[in-house]
């Protein structure tokens, strides 16, 4: 994977599972992150 640094990535399904793990990843990395949830009971 190229260096997400700066750059923005979309999550769904962000509360739990892969989606988590992508989030935080990507935020560890360096990226914008916008999570996207169902529901409002986070």
């Amino acid at each position: 994977m190229t260096d997400p640094t700066g750059k923005t990535a979309v999550i769904t399904g962000s509360t739990s599972g892969i989606g988590l793990g992508q989030s935080r990843g990507f935020a560890q990395a360096g990226a914008n992150v916008v999570l996207n949830i169902s529901g409002t009971a986070a």
